[in-house]
């Protein structure tokens, strides 16, 4: 049958490819065998917010914390192979002690600057590029920024939002090694469930040229935060040239319409999804600086 490359990327010839992004980004592809690719979610997906899951402070194990609050919800055990937990940043970055006290941050001339011309706390700017590597974009308040991780985002991700008591003083940064957090997380679980279910680590990135915040992954494991569906045929037949599905992120956004964003609750469990299992890293969904039209 014919390809489809209405939305295919170009070469540097201009012209449309198949062959997407490099091997070496590692991201699973129509070749993998059929066992290895994610299965139809069958039209059904069920999320379930944990209920129980107290203030975390740092050296919390948010993976204990996580099993006790799927002992307290009702309807969640047993666990399923099919569930991924989704476990937001915040409450990861707290237990990890990824938290700054803004008493202790002396700004840089920039960002007083900033902050006096923007109505911007100075030393919360000062925070956000301490954490970035990159900044791509610096005006009418809003900083858009490059971290470690290869995130480009609003603030380096650095939140002053439900902090508890002492919300105002202090923020949190993003965790060093989001997949690690995760792989944590899991690791708890399966031994304590005996289920290896998979987990994402979410937060809320804003999207270009749209209002609103959505949640996506920003660490995983037990999962690839990308499945390829180049080489592989729609329902029609035809042979898909640039479908690479963002399943990570789509279960990270699905969960957070159980969670909201003043409700308390930090982790839900996502059903059915049926992403592509495996062990994957977040590195797999970052796309490569070669293919930024904007640089």
């Amino acid at each position: 049958m014919p390809a489809d490359d209405r939305d295919a990327p170009p070469t540097a010839a201009g012209m449309p490819s198949s062959a997407g992004l490099p091997s070496a980004a590692g991201i699973p592809s129509a070749d993998e065998p059929a066992h290895a690719r994610a299965a139809d979610a069958g039209g059904r997906v069920e999320i379930v917010a944990l209920e129980g899951i107290p203030e975390v402070v740092a050296g919390d194990d948010v993976g204990l914390l996580i099993c006790d609050a799927l002992e307290r919800t009702a309807g969640v055990l047993p666990l399923r192979r099919d569930d991924v937990l989704v476990v937001t940043q915040k409450i990861v970055s707290k237990a990890e002690g990824a938290v700054v006290d803004l008493a202790d941050v002396e700004p840089r001339k920039e960002a007083a600057a900033f902050g006096a011309r923007w109505d911007r706390d100075p030393r919360q700017v000062e925070v956000v590029l301490r954490e970035a590597v990159r900044v791509v974009r610096m005006d009418r308040g809003v900083i858009i920024t490059e971290t470690r991780h290869g995130f480009v985002l609003a603030n380096s991700g650095v939140d002053a939002s439900n902090m508890g008591p002492r919300s105002g003083g202090i923020v949190t940064l993003l965790p060093r090694d989001p997949d690690a957090s995760a792989a944590a997380i899991r690791s708890t679980v399966r031994g304590r469930h005996g289920v290896d279910v998979a987990v994402v680590i979410s937060d809320s990135f804003g999207r270009p040229w749209r209002w609103g915040i959505v949640d996506v992954a920003i660490g995983v494991s037990g999962l690839h935060p990308v499945e390829d569906l180049r080489g592989a045929e729609d329902a029609d037949g035809r042979v898909m040239r640039s479908t690479i599905r963002g399943t990570a992120d789509e279960v990270a956004s699905a969960a957070e319409l159980a969670l909201g964003k003043t409700a308390g609750r930090p982790v839900a469990i996502v059903r059915g999804a049926l992403p592509l299992r495996g062990e994957g890293s977040i590195g797999e969904a970052i796309m490569p600086g070669s293919f930024d039209l904007f640089r």
